[in-house]
Parts: C-alpha cells; structure tokens; sequence
C-alpha cells in the first residue's frame, strides 16, 4: 500500500479517534494539573522552607486556619531528619507532652521503658505528618531549592525558587519567583534563610547578637527546650521553627527526640495567624 492507502487512513482514523492518544492525554493531565498548582501559589500566605517535621506539623495548623501555605522541599523524600530515626533505627522517642500533635495526625505510639517517653515508627511518623499536612490544604513542591528571598521595604516578602538538580549541576538557569506574607526557615542546622536574610539583606535579627548565634552541643533536654523558646518571628515576614530555630537561638543539639520539633511547629502556627491576622 502507499501511505495514501487503505493503511494509512486506518492509522489517521485512529489517531483522530484518540486510540493513539493515550500518552499525550497522560502527559497533558500533569502539565496542566502541575501548573494549575504552581500557578495558584505564585503569591501565598505563608511559604515554609524545608519540609520537616516542625514545618509539616506547622503547614498543617496553618492551612486548618484558612491560610494558603505552600513548603518548598529541596529533596524528592519530604520529612526531614525523620525517616532514618537515630543511627538508622527507624524508630524515634518523642516526650508524652507532645503526644496530642502525634495523635491529632493519627500517628501510633508506644510507652518506651522510660518514664514520660513513647517511641513511633519514625517511616510511620514521616508518611503521617505529611499526609495531614496535604490533607488539611497545604501543598507541598518537592526537588524544588529555595535559593534567595524577596526583600521589599524592610521586610521579608517571598522566595526564590530553582529546580534542586538545576542548582546542583550549576546550571546558568534564572529562577523564578514566590510572594508570600510569611516566609518560615525550616531548613534544619543550616538556617539557610535566615543567613541569607542576615548576609544578603544585611537584617538584623531577633537575637543578642542580631544575627546567628549557631548549634551548640548535644544536650537533650535543654535543646528540647530552646527548640520550642527559639521558635519566634526573627524579622518582619521572617520566621524559624525546629532545628532551624535552635540553629539561630544557639541552642544545644538533641539527636532523635522529636517532641521540640512537634511543637515548634504548633507555636509558629499560632504566631503566624496571630501576626497576619492583625
């Protein structure tokens, strides 16, 4: 046959009819629903950096509040310092105050052999906390890098975002833009806001000294404790929960204990909608 002949109309009529289609229609449903997402939170209420336990546990309070959060995660696996538990025990101690925020989520625990203390699944805790947080509206971009903020008028306005691999392979690739209300550092030790905020921005921040004061040594529970003090508004638009939080207070280090971090996340809740309701 020619390629005008009876074969050639078959596979038109086919491909007219859409039986062909299957994988463009497949495509078509992520770029689109994709961009619907990222076009919806190109200006937000709060944008949280680093998708860890304090930050879910926060993005989740927030969105219950009617608040439009979205974290920004530069790893493909959200959840932070979660999943491994201590030295890859994937098992983690949280202290029964902190208890309420597990069973808020869902999340099953146990009584450890330790007054005041239960361990979980640490896989079961990292899946819950992000499930609850997506479940209560939050939505969560993953192997996306926060790599600068927006600084307008002595405030902290928004973020700049780039694909992870794109900044790993130091490809000359501009970025693109993310205006939020609030912007939260959740990125762990490093505070990496923050020091940008300090740095760049050249800010002085709500501590001693005005600017970072860094991690102190391993001491339970008096990092337990500064984890949640530590968690404050830093700067106008500017807030730091967990390890972050304790980063910049210089606090002591507390390994794989995870109420702190819990309620971090709860208090900065509570600050956000306080502040961006007044």
């Amino acid at each position: 046959f020619t390629r005008h002949g009876p074969r050639a109309s078959s596979l038109l009529a086919r491909k007219e009819s859409g039986m062909n289609a299957t994988e463009e229609r497949i495509t078509g449903a992520i770029v689109r629903s994709y961009f619907e997402k990222l076009q919806q939170h190109l200006a937000i209420d709060v944008a949280i950096v680093g998708a860890g336990p304090s930050g879910l546990v926060a993005a989740r309070d927030l969105a219950r509040a009617g608040l439009r959060v979205a974290l920004f995660e530069s790893k493909l696996a959200p959840g932070g310092g979660i999943w491994g538990g201590g030295m890859l025990f994937n098992e983690i101690v949280v202290q029964a105050d902190a208890l309420p925020i597990l069973d808020d989520f869902g999340i099953r625990h146990r009584p450890a052999d330790a007054p005041g203390l239960h361990t979980a699944d640490a896989v079961e805790v990292a899946s819950g906390l992000i499930f609850g947080a997506l479940q209560a509206g939050a939505t969560l971009f993953n192997a996306i890098r926060v790599e600068d903020i927006v600084f307008h008028e002595d405030r902290i306005a928004g973020v700049v975002i780039q694909w992870t691999p794109i900044a790993r392979l130091q490809m000359h690739v501009d970025p693109l833009v993310v205006m939020a209300r609030a912007v939260v550092d959740g990125t762990g030790h490093p505070s990496e806001i923050v020091a940008m905020a300090t740095r760049k921005a050249g800010v002085r921040i709500d501590t001693p000294t005005g600017d970072i004061l860094g991690e102190r040594p391993m001491w339970v529970d008096q990092g337990e404790a500064s984890t949640v003090e530590q968690t404050r508004r830093l700067y106008p638009g500017l807030y730091a929960c967990g390890m972050a939080a304790n980063n910049v207070g210089g606090g002591f280090r507390m390994g794989p204990i995870f109420g702190g971090m819990l309620k971090s996340g709860r208090k900065l809740a509570r600050l956000i909608v306080e502040d961006l309701r007044d």
